[in-house]
């Protein structure tokens, strides 16, 4: 029963990536393969205590993958910013760009790999024996095209157990699956009209204000955590529990905890693989080794996305942000959110809230622009005047300004909530009739706000 279901949600996923990406299928299946032979293979010579032949497989493994992210993801970049240089230099250097495609989740699958094989030669988790397993484990199709990136200890032992449809299931991803579509249809779509128009201007920042500058990361977290609560409720619904990516990160105080409630799945992943060997190796350095391991992890982080001098600078932009709670010892202080009696939080909470949030906003202004003059150009004009050159704010900023005071008001309600949508305990929501009325407002507002084509999630480009 287990197999067939398994080979089942193999077949769905395989035909759900052949519609999005026909061309790059072949990718996804050879690295599958190749991953999972060498998964086995690893496992034998542990056992075997050929413990250098084994790490010397692991690393071979690993580099296949991260070529496979260089060649199709950061090649073009390189080569021509290479030729750029050489004809600064003075050189002939006129050749042909060779435009890759960018296959569909590529970023994603290949950190899932990537876990796999160290995972196994650290003997936490055992190699899978059925390449069938294993195939739904990375091409799973909730989470293969913008994630969440679902570790192999985590997701591979739910592949073992039958599934079978419940209410219970059904009822909590169908709520995960409904907020997860209004963020994104009633919240970052109509708040994208603004700032797409604003960048489509001329790329340079020159038609964008301080009203774009505030809007765009509850678009970015409206999107790509509407697309993660989508993924997880469809999970959820088939039987399968997939780890979270966001958890009220407007709520942050400082950096560092921004970044654990942001994109948790990545900023996790990174951090047992990348910092924590880093920062072992170079704790003899005191605060300079973590802030050097912090800084390597930020650019990871940033370079992951694309092949763009934007995301180098996003990423040091963030390390530099982490460097004075190094330097002041609090970087590793975890601090529960406290309430008033009245359920609010202390103004000095609310104060490093909202300075966190400009400080983040600052680094989206580098993930958004095209190139890094026009980041700069933006920033110069931050407190230019609302131009007229954006019509369409003019005539809706209320309806922007409760958009997204909405959206903090209901993330500090469901603050201390694994579910979304889990409002029982609220006033006249924990009757049962309000609840579902609630429930059929929001399929009203996503029919009313739905043109029916839908825009693309901006994380799928990753």
């Amino acid at each position: 029963m287990v197999r067939l279901q398994n080979s089942l949600l193999l077949a769905f996923s395989y035909a759900i990536y052949y519609w999005l990406d026909a061309r790059m299928l072949w990718l996804l299946v050879f690295a599958t393969l190749l991953a999972w032979l060498l998964g086995r293979e690893i496992e034998r010579l542990v056992k075997l205590r050929k413990e250098r032949l084994a790490s010397w497989l692991t690393t071979a493994g690993v580099c296949v993958a991260v070529c496979l992210l260089l060649i199709f993801k950061y090649l073009n970049f390189f080569a021509s910013e290479f030729a750029l240089a050489l004809r600064f230099l003075g050189f002939n250097a006129s050749w042909t760009m060779i435009h890759l495609i960018l296959p569909i989740g590529l970023s994603f699958y290949t950190f899932k790999l990537i876990s796999y094989l160290v995972e196994v030669h650290r003997e936490h988790i055992a190699a899978e024996r059925d390449v069938v397993t294993f195939a739904a484990y990375v091409a799973f199709f909730p989470t293969i095209l913008a994630g969440p990136i679902d570790r192999p200890q985590h997701f591979l032992p739910q592949l073992h157990r039958s599934r079978c449809l419940s209410w219970e299931n059904l009822v909590a991803g169908g709520k995960m699956l409904l907020w997860g579509a209004f963020m994104k249809v009633c919240v970052a779509d109509p708040l994208a009209v603004v700032t797409d128009f604003a960048w489509a201007a001329d790329g340079s920042g020159a038609r964008l204000s301080l009203w774009t500058f505030l809007m765009f990361p509850v678009q970015m977290y409206a999107d790509f955590s509407g697309y993660s609560l989508m993924a997880i409720g469809v999970g959820r619904m088939i039987g399968f529990e997939v780890a979270a990516n966001f958890r009220q990160p407007f709520l942050a105080r400082n950096v560092a905890e921004y970044w654990r409630r942001w994109h948790i799945s990545l900023t996790q992943w990174i951090t047992d693989y990348v910092f924590m060997p880093l920062n072992i190796r170079w704790r003899d350095y005191g605060k300079a080794g973590l802030m050097a391991a912090v800084t390597v992890n930020l650019v990871v982080i940033g370079l992951w996305h694309g092949a763009n001098w934007t995301y180098l600078l996003f990423g040091l932009y963030h390390a530099f942000l982490f460097l004075p709670l190094i330097l002041s010892g609090t970087f590793g202080r975890r601090k529960k959110l406290k309430v008033s009696q009245w359920g609010l939080p202390p103004a000095g909470d609310v104060a490093r809230m909202m300075l966190t949030y400009l400080l983040v906003a600052v680094a989206f202004v580098m993930f958004r622009a095209p190139d890094v003059a026009a980041a700069f150009a933006f920033l110069g004009n931050l407190f230019a005047p609302i131009l007229p050159a954006l019509p369409v704010v003019s005539g809706s900023r209320v309806f922007y300004l409760l958009l997204i005071g909405a959206v903090f008001v209901w993330e500090y309600v469901q603050r201390d909530e694994t579910s979304p949508l889990h409002i029982k305990g609220y006033g006249a929501l924990r009757y049962r009739a309000v609840r579902w009325l609630f429930y059929y407002v929001l399929i009203l507002l996503l029919y009313a706000h739905s043109d029916g084509a839908g825009a693309e999630f901006i994380y799928t480009q990753f």
